[in-house]
C-alpha cells in the first residue's frame, strides 16, 4: 500500500469516528510514521484531502451497491442490502458513514468538497430511486420512487447519527424497523 492510500484510509477512519474537524495532519503523520510536512506533499490542504477522500469513498460505496444489486434476487433483497451496508458502517456504534460525518459539518467546507458530498448523495439516491422504480412487488406500498428514495436515505443517515451519539446500534435498527416491515420475502 502506498503512503497516499494509507493516509486516506487513516483519514477516513478518523473522520468516521471523530469528525473532520477533529482529524489533523499530525494524526495522519503519526499513523503513517512520516513527518507532518510529508502529509502536505500528498495533500497540500485539508480541503484537498477531503475531496480525494470523499471521491474514493464514493467509488467504493458505488461498487458495494453494485454488488448488492447483482447479488439480490428481489427488490426487498436490495433494500435489505442497503440497510445492512449502513448498519455495518456504524461499526458497533463507534463510527458513521464518511459522508454522514462530513455532512454534519458541511458549513466549514469549500465548494469542491461540497461538490463531492453532493456527488456521493446523488449516486446513492440514484441507486435507491432505481431500486424503488424497478420494485418487483417485494417492497410494499411504493407510490413515488423519488420520494421513497429521499425518505430512506434520510432515514438511514439520520439513524446513523442517533445510533452513533448513543453508541448503540439498536437505535439504528429500531429506526429502520418500520421500513423493514414493508419488505416481503419471496
Amino acid at each position: 500500500m502506498n503512503t497516499q492510500d494509507l493516509l486516506l484510509i487513516e483519514a477516513e477512519r478518523l473522520v468516521r469516528t471523530r469528525g473532520f474537524d477533529a482529524m489533523s495532519f499530525a494524526d495522519l503523520a503519526t499513523a503513517a510514521n512520516i513527518r507532518k510536512a510529508s502529509v502536505h506533499y500528498h495533500f497540500p490542504t485539508k480541503a484537498d484531502l477531503a475531496v480525494k477522500m470523499i471521491s474514493r469513498y464514493r467509488t467504493d460505496v458505488a461498487k458495494e451497491l453494485e454488488a448488492i444489486a447483482d447479488a439480490a434476487a428481489t427488490s426487498a433483497d436490495r433494500a435489505t442490502g442497503f440497510l445492512t451496508l449502513y448498519l455495518v458502517a456504524l461499526q458497533k456504534g463507534e463510527a458513521v458513514c464518511l459522508c454522514v460525518a462530513m455532512s454534519a459539518g458541511k458549513n466549514s467546507f469549500d465548494s469542491k468538497t461540497l461538490t463531492e458530498l453532493d456527488a456521493f448523495q446523488d449516486m446513492a439516491l440514484r441507486w435507491l430511486i432505481e431500486m424503488f422504480r424497478t420494485n418487483d412487488g417485494t417492497i410494499a406500498d411504493v407510490q413515488d420512487p423519488e420520494r421513497e428514495a429521499d425518505a430512506l436515505f434520510a432515514l438511514v443517515e439520520g439513524a446513523q447519527l442517533v445510533a452513533r451519539s448513543h453508541t448503540d446500534v439498536s437505535k439504528f435498527t429500531d429506526a429502520t424497523a418500520l421500513f423493514a416491515t414493508r419488505l416481503r420475502k419471496e
